[in-house]
This record gives structure tokens, sequence and C-alpha cells, in this order.
């Protein structure tokens, strides 16, 4: 029999638990960073060597990270599902743990790309320096979609959301969109499950089985109802 297609939105809250923080640990400030003077077009252009500096930082802290259970029970469920993710999370703690779908919306911190041509991406495991430049002259900054910025991928993780055979959202607010709205897009008879620490407001989703734990419990629960309904 055919494996099923198991379709998984991550956020934050499962890298949180490999020592990754973010922005909405406290009031809008990552790491003590204004997220505005980081994260958006507009900081970039006001300060782009504070920018550079805090993303090199955040780069070395996904390095020394490791992936924590919940991206190893991911990764373990390829045994009985075509299982496809879509994260938020800008680390690679889904693909170092053997996940082998990944589709990062929000882009990845070990990837750089021209500030004037975002097709121009090349991988990064060091620094980025101001005034490093790309092969149209162009200064390279991190290959992430700020605030403010649009999610290039949303419409690719939309179809792989409305092609599941079963959806599961693990670690995340729910608040940040377009993403938060991916949710939407799953089929209303499939079977959905969402794992947090604190379940969002989810009334409008049918089918939903709601596992209150931080990811690396939840998962593994996650995990055996999911073992029982494979095939």
């Amino acid at each position: 029999m055919s494996k099923k297609k198991l379709v998984v939105l991550t956020g934050a809250g499962i890298s949180a638990e490999s020592g990754l923080k973010t922005f909405r640990d406290s009031d809008g400030l990552w790491e003590g960073y204004d997220v505005t003077e980081v994260a958006t077009p507009r900081g970039w252009k006001k300060n782009p060597e504070l920018v550079l500096d805090f993303y090199n930082q955040r780069r070395a802290n996904v390095r020394d990270a490791a992936p924590n259970a919940a991206h190893q029970g991911l990764a373990d469920l390829e045994k009985d599902y075509h299982v496809h993710i879509i994260t938020q999370n800008i680390d690679d703690l889904h693909e170092r743990a053997g996940s082998t779908s990944v589709l990062h919306l929000h882009g990845e911190i070990f990837k750089m790309r021209s500030e004037a041509d975002e097709s121009l991406v090349y991988d990064i495991q060091g620094d980025i320096k101001w005034g490093d430049k790309a092969e149209d002259g162009a200064q390279l900054r991190p290959n992430i979609v700020w605030f403010k910025e649009p999610v290039p991928l949303i419409e690719d993780a939309a179809l792989l959301v409305r092609n599941a055979d079963l959806f599961a959202v693990i670690g995340t607010s729910l608040v940040v969109y377009p993403a938060a709205g991916l949710i939407n897009y799953a089929p209303w008879p499939i079977r959905k499950f969402i794992v947090d620490k604190t379940i969002p407001y989810t009334a409008s989703v049918m089918n939903l089985t709601k596992i209150e734990k931080p990811a690396t419990q939840g998962v593994p629960e996650l995990m055996a109802i999911l073992r029982g309904t494979a095939g």
C-alpha cells in the first residue's frame, strides 16, 4: 500500500528546545535586538553592518545547536509516510535530523544572496562582511525573508498543504502571516494535529487533535497516533 502524504508546518517552538531563541520570546526583542532594526528592509538600509553582525551571530548559534527529539521524530516518520516539512525556521536542524523534504518559508541562515538579485544565492558557513559582493557586484545579504518582504515560497507551501493526506502544526503560534494561513488550505475532511505548549486559537479547524505539550514531548505522542493510522 502506498504511503500517505504527511505535511508538517513547524515554527520556532520546535527549535527553541535546541536552544535557539526567536523575537517572540520577549516583546519584539530578538537576542536583545529590536526586530525592526535587524529583520526589515528599512533596518538593512539604515545599518547593514548591524544586520550582518546579527545574522552572523545567529549562524554561529545554529552551528552550535543540535537537532532534538522532535526533529528526529519527524525524520523517523519517513519510514511510514511521505513527510513534507514546511518550516518557518531559518536553521537546518530538520535536515541534520534526517528529513529529506524541507521547504524553508522564511529563508535559510546558511545561504546568502545578492541584495539586488534574489536569484543569486550562495552557500555560507562563516560570516558575511560588509563589502562582500555577489557576482553582479551587489552587496551580499542573508538569504532571509524579512518582515515586510514577500514570501516567495508560500504558493509552493499552499500546494503541498492542499494535497496532504494528514496535516500537522508543530511549535508555532499561528500569528505570523502568510505562514499562519496555511492551515486553511488543508482539506477539511483530513485529520489535522497541532502540537504546542500553548495551543493557539483554532476553533474553525475541523478534525483537529490538540497535543498541548512542548515539541519534544508532543511529537512522540503524535508519532504514536500516526503509526496507528499509517498505510
